[in-house]
Parts: C-alpha cells; sequence; structure tokens
C-alpha cells in the first residue's frame, strides 16, 4: 500500500511546480494512476487482521473515516487557497500523506495476517526438514 502512495503523493506535491499546463496534467495523471492502488490492499489485508464476524464492522469504519476524511479536507482546502496560496492544499496534503504512508508502514510492517504466519511457518519447517 506504501509503495503505491508515496510516488502518488510525490506526483501530488510537484503539480504546483509544473512548468506548464500539459506537464501538471501530466503528473496529475500520473498520480491518479497510484493514488487508488492501495484500496484493495487495505481491504484485504484489514479483513485478514480481524475475526471473520468483524469484518463488516472493520471494513465500514475504514470506509466511513476516509470519506469523512475527504470531507472535511475539502472545506480546509478552501480556506488554506484562501489564506496561503492556491497550490497551499495541494502541497501539505501531499506532504501529510506521506508522513502518514511512513508512520504505516513503520507501525504495521511486522504485523502479518494469520494467513500468512501460517504460510510462513510450513515453509520454514520444510527448509529445516531438508
Amino acid at each position: 500500500m506504501v509503495f503505491t502512495h508515496l510516488p502518488s503523493s510525490i506526483f501530488l506535491i510537484t503539480v504546483p511546480l509544473a512548468t506548464g499546463p500539459k506537464l501538471a496534467i501530466a503528473l496529475f495523471l500520473l498520480r491518479e494512476i497510484f493514488v487508488e492502488m492501495d484500496v484493495p490492499t487495505r481491504q484485504s489485508y484489514v479483513a485478514a487482521l480481524v475475526k471473520p464476524q468483524e469484518r463488516p464492522y472493520a471494513s465500514g469504519i475504514t470506509n466511513v473515516t476516509r470519506t469523512g476524511a475527504w470531507a472535511a479536507a475539502a472545506a480546509l482546502s478552501g480556506l488554506v487557497m484562501q489564506r496561503l496560496a492556491f497550490s497551499a492544499p495541494v502541497v501539505i496534503g501531499g506532504t501529510l500523506k506521506i508522513a502518514y504512508d511512513l508512520l504505516l508502514y513503520r507501525n504495521f510492517r511486522h504485523l502479518k495476517p494469520p494467513e500468512e504466519l501460517v504460510v510462513r511457518s510450513s515453509t520454514s519447517a520444510n527448509i529445516s526438514a531438508r
């Protein structure tokens, strides 16, 4: 998830720095290619980490939080554009997303879903039996 989001955020931050509209459009389209790649991976990861009976709740909370953040970001973006600069929300948003992705990676990189632990354990047992 993190490895598709980092390029997406970098492309987002570079949009205001583009020297012309064609480059800005190209950077934005590159960003759009990567920005939603994490959704199926995130949903699968969340579902794998919780008990089967908790999966609808966990998925719902994740999606509601994401949608609520989009709504709040839109309102805050208008204020930031008026007070700072027209491109400030893009740079701030991209920077916050990079920080979020790096923290997400740091905190969850060692947390494996139960299915992966079983596969790794059986693979390790097969290797050590040889």
